[in-house]
């Protein structure tokens, strides 16, 4: 029989198992279940041996059948083989044991004490705190109460919090929660995901932990979580509908753009037979009120803007894979959602992509557009026009879309340009064992924003005003923004306080990706003013309940004085 090993030795001091690919038996405590499988835990590690005393086993669904819906607090001795196992390229391999053979030594084990984090076990340096989380693979965990939520909820349970002390000398919003560091962008934040999503209690940033939270530490989706038992309590703040905020308006003469991420907006429920992953690929946009939300979003909100740049915009089909383009019904759609409450009868411009052939969600076609108020300002015949069509740094990646705009007031033409830079998917996680946090695309936006910015100074040679503003899937700090604005352009962004620099939230972070670039000379005259309308990226989503956000942005307004 396989010689019984501990489980601090299957797993090792390193990334990798030394025993990989070895059949061994490890005795432990079980501490819980999560999808495939359930964690062991020893309960006398070696204090000496840094190494995690937790391991995730891997059963199958006859295998785990025998323990019924709780499974812990149980002593078990398995035997299986050793598998490192990656999700995908690039990616921390998770070391697991497959299961061959298991015996119940004690129904009633003692519990497992967790690892109380705190900012003090968790270093902020990004080394040193991979290693960390390593050796603290599998085992249990626990979160204090008291901390406080850096993200909104989610549909499937997910939660993301703040330690106590874990942000001295990191930037910070008033809700208590981190804001980027151009320092430590990669800073790591605890994360916990629950066992019953339909359980999962609605979570705004800046709520708190009413209740000690704790479990095993899971590496899923390229991050460390914990896989938390029993039931979830919060203390609701109320903070984030505090600092919800509404466009200011600095005067009649003042042009207004509100930026939008519409998140694949489109009037259609997909078939599951005409899409690429029923799973992922169906959704309900009507039925869910997304158009109304948005367009409360415009009226109540931004206060009716002249113009609306719009990104994420899909063909009349959504994701269903078809050689449509057309997206006329998704802006009807919006338009007269506007007008019910309230707005303007807005007009729609476009320039439908090649089907298949600018990225996003696979069949949607998503493409940058504009809304304008024709009372107030007038699309020039002719002007609209794709940038990047036929080069290399926009192969596969939405086109910016520029159109001149003559503001009726004054008659001046103003030249605005709305982007979707590509996309940060592809970035290696903060825990790749290679090249960890590499991004693959940054080299592509960087060149993607030399393009806009040659354009940009054709516009001023002509004596053209503009405004460019989007998505740029890049941070304020980053090489892609200081490319595009050189010595000859301004970034809005920086104007706004660093605790409020924020419109999107990425796993409890909160960082920029909607800006607003004018020329130096616009910004230095002062003709300007620039907001962040706060709330949508603090706010919770219901579990099954995917239509109580209007997207997953918050949005930007600017105001230009076009003379």
């Amino acid at each position: 029989m396989t010689a019984l090993k501990s489980i601090q030795a299957v797993q090792g001091d390193g990334l990798y198992s030394p025993l990989a690919g070895a059949i061994v038996r490890v005795r432990g405590v079980a501490t819980g279940r999560s999808g495939a499988g359930f964690y062991l835990q020893d309960p006398d590690p070696d204090p000496t041996d840094p190494s995690s005393c937790g391991i995730f086993v891997s059963a199958t669904a006859t295998q785990m059948s025998q323990f019924g819906p709780r499974l812990w607090q149980q002593l078990l001795e398995v035997s299986g083989i050793v598998l490192d196992y990656t999700r995908g390229e690039n990616d921390r391999p998770s070391t697991q044991i497959v299961l061959q053979e298991l015996e119940l030594l004690d129904e009633q084990a003692p519990d497992i004490e967790p690892v109380w984090l705190s900012a003090e076990t968790l270093p902020a340096n990004a080394v040193a705190l991979a290693k960390r989380l390593n050796n603290f693979e599998s085992m249990v965990l626990g979160i204090r109460s008291g901390a406080v939520f850096s993200a909104p909820s989610n549909p499937f349970g997910d939660y993301v919090v703040v330690l106590r002390g874990m942000l001295h000398g990191y930037p910070q919003s008033r809700l208590g929660t981190a804001v980027l560091d151009p320092d430590n962008p990669e800073r790591w934040f605890p994360g916990f995901r629950i066992a019953r999503p339909e359980d999962a209690p609605l979570v705004n940033v800046g709520d708190r932990l009413a209740q000690d939270v704790y479990g095993p530490l899971s590496y899923r989706a390229n991050s460390f979580q914990i896989v938390a038992r029993g039931k979830l309590k919060v203390q609701q703040t109320g903070l984030s509908e505090a600092l919800r905020t509404h466009a200011s308006d600095p005067g009649a003469e003042f042009t207004s753009i509100l930026t939008l991420n519409a998140f694949n907006l489109d009037t259609h429920r997909e078939r599951p037979e005409l899409v690429e992953d029923p799973r992922r690929d169906i959704d309900d946009d009507v039925g869910d009120q997304r158009f109304e939300m948005l367009a409360k979003v415009i009226v109540e909100q931004a206060l009716s803007p002249s113009i609306v740049a719009l990104q994420e915009i899909q063909d009349n089909d959504g994701a269903e894979i078809t050689p449509i383009t057309d997206a006329h019904l998704t802006y009807l759609r919006l338009i007269h959602a506007v007008r019910k409450e309230g707005g303007p009868d807005y007009r729609w411009a476009d320039i439908a992509p090649v089907a298949n052939a600018d990225g996003g969600q696979p069949g949607g076609n998503i493409r940058n557009a504009y809304l304008y108020d024709p009372e107030r300002v007038e699309l020039v015949p002719d002007s609209l026009q794709l940038l990047g069509l036929d080069t290399e740094a926009f192969e596969g990646s939405r086109k910016p879309l520029i159109a001149h705009f003559r503001v009726r007031q004054s008659g001046k033409v103003l030249a605005v340009i709305n982007v979707h830079l590509a996309s940060k998917r592809h970035q290696y996680s903060i825990f790749a064992p290679s090249q960890a946090g590499f991004d693959p695309r940054e080299r592509t936006r960087i060149d993607q924003a030399l393009l806009i910015r040659a354009h940009l100074d054709a516009l001023r040679e002509q004596g053209v005003e503009y405004y460019v503003t989007g998505d740029f899937n890049d941070f304020d700090f980053s090489p892609t923004l200081a490319a595009l604005c050189g010595e000859t352009s301004v970034n809005l962004m920086d104007s706004i306080p660093v605790q409020e620099r924020f419109d999107y939230n990425h796993r409890g972070k909160l960082h920029t990706l909607m800006h607003a670039i004018v020329s130096k000379s616009q910004a230095e005259a002062g003709r300007w003013h620039f907001q962040i309308l706060h709330g949508n990226e603090l706010q919770g989503v219901q579990p099954g309940a995917l239509g109580t956000r209007a997207t997953d942005h918050a949005y930007v307004v600017g105001y230009l004085l076009v003379q």
